[in-house]
């Protein structure tokens, strides 16, 4: 099977409707806040749609064909955007606006912040769909979290990883812990501060 045409069929310029729909969405309440309390919950924002040649991978790794039918209908992540926020209180506020925003469903959400991964990963996961029926995931989590899921992300696709395993395992669950605590931490310093 050639892979000369778009694994999206003539789905794309839907999907880049959503991202850019999605961004201004998250622009206008950034806006908002920093207008109301002179901080911008969000350091920063990426989105992005799979590229043909990762979704595919993806379709292969899942055991489903390499069709648009598999790309849209059944993995929900051909859009996914990450948004890093400085506060937790920030990823919560952005969480319910993104619930409330008209023109997208809620199909599922994960808060791996309350309840972490046992590796120690912390994030706040939605899948929303739009009218459309265009799947996008967001991701949101503070500037640690962000950190440590990169740090960890590079360290766990390292080759020929050898040593201690389980000792690696236990240092960055026990880095994750420490960054989560400093993230309450740095929270009630805010909270203290904003209530001078």
């Amino acid at each position: 099977m050639g892979n000369d045409y778009s694994i999206y069929g003539d789905k794309l310029s839907e999907l880049e409707k959503v991202v850019q729909d999605m961004e201004e969405h998250i622009a206008k309440l950034r806006k908002r806040i920093t207008e109301e309390t002179g901080m911008d919950p969000v350091e920063h924002c990426l989105a992005r749609i799979k590229t043909d040649e990762s979704m595919r991978e993806k379709c292969r790794r899942l055991g489903l064909p390499e069709t648009e039918e598999s790309a849209l209908k059944k993995i929900f992540d051909a859009i996914g955007i990450r948004i890093v926020c400085a506060f937790l209180d920030d990823v919560y506020t952005i969480r319910d606006y993104i619930a409330s925003v008209a023109g997208y469903t809620i199909i599922r959400e994960k808060d791996y912040i309350k309840n972490a991964k046992p590796n120690g990963y912390r994030s706040y996961h939605m899948i929303l769909q739009s009218e459309s029926g265009i799947y996008c995931e967001i991701q949101l989590r503070t500037i640690s979290m962000d950190t440590w899921a990169a740090l960890e992300h590079h360290m766990k696709y390292k080759k020929n990883i050898t040593g201690n395993t389980e000792l690696i395992i236990s240092e960055l669950k026990r880095c994750a812990d420490e960054l989560a605590s400093t993230d309450i931490s740095m929270q009630a310093i805010k909270n203290m501060i904003m209530s001078t």
